[in-house]
């Protein structure tokens, strides 16, 4: 009972989680701002499919917007570090164990996004290096173009487990009593569908090829929903409290 009672204590009050709640919501779209610039305008700007030479060429020409690519998916992921504690207290009184499981995902995650980050770096060595090293201009465009899509699988398999986590964190949202039930079930559509994303990328390049990237509609959809609700509605105060005055009754 006194272990149960010092457990309430460090709890925060309503209007402690509801700052937790907006630095979240502010932190979650930032790496939505951040993951959606690094993708359409630096990567599909510079990547062309299937075509190492030219890749390689446009990435020479524009070796700082490149750079500035790199350094955002640096800065997302240590702002999804703060976004992962922040979920953790915000929903740990829902369910302790099962936001620790979404946390272990979490850091998983963010450890492979990390090397994902990493192969986006590599790209670039071979192709400043090739003369000082003597590569031949083809083996250091098909190396670069090769850590490009170590970078895309990588970031794949981050995915999967981003995938889980969502599926788990969506549950604890729709039974916290404190969010609105919808949100969460958005969020357990929005990690089921990077589950799908992954293993169908895995298992079939060709029918990935057509399903990407509409199969990842429904997960922007649902983060950017969570985002929101986080930045403008944030916690249900008195839902809150009641749930901790009813923990410590207990």
């Amino acid at each position: 009972m006194q272990h149960q009672h010092q457990h309430q204590q460090i709890e925060p009050g309503g209007r402690q989680a509801q700052r937790y709640a907006r630095i979240a919501g502010a932190l979650y779209l930032v790496i939505i701002v951040i993951g959606l610039l690094g993708e359409t305008v630096i990567r599909n700007s510079l990547v062309v499919p299937g075509n190492a030479a030219e890749t390689a060429q446009r990435i020479l020409a524009s070796e700082a917007l490149w750079r500035l690519g790199v350094a955002g998916q640096l800065v997302l992921l240590l702002c999804a570090v703060g976004l992962s504690l922040a979920w953790y207290v915000l929903l740990r009184p829902v369910n302790r164990n099962l936001t620790l499981l979404a946390m272990f995902f979490a850091l998983v995650s963010l450890a492979v996004e990390s090397v994902s980050a990493l192969q986006l770096q590599g790209a670039l060595a071979p192709l400043l290096a090739a003369a000082q090293m003597g590569i031949e201009p083809r083996q250091a465009q098909a190396a670069a173009y090769l850590a490009i899509v170590g970078h895309s699988q990588a970031f794949a398999l981050a995915l999967m487990f981003f995938g889980a986590e969502c599926i788990i964190v969506g549950y604890l949202v729709r039974k916290s009593g404190y969010f609105p039930a919808p949100v969460g079930l958005l969020m357990q559509l929005a990690g089921l569908c990077y589950l799908l994303n992954t293993f169908i990328m895995v298992l079939s390049p060709a029918l990935h090829a057509v399903v990407f990237p509409a199969i990842l509609a429904p997960s922007f959809v649902g983060e950017s929903a969570f985002c929101l609700c986080l930045l403008f509605k944030g916690v249900n105060i008195p839902a809150w409290d009641q749930l901790h005055v009813k923990g410590a009754a207990q």
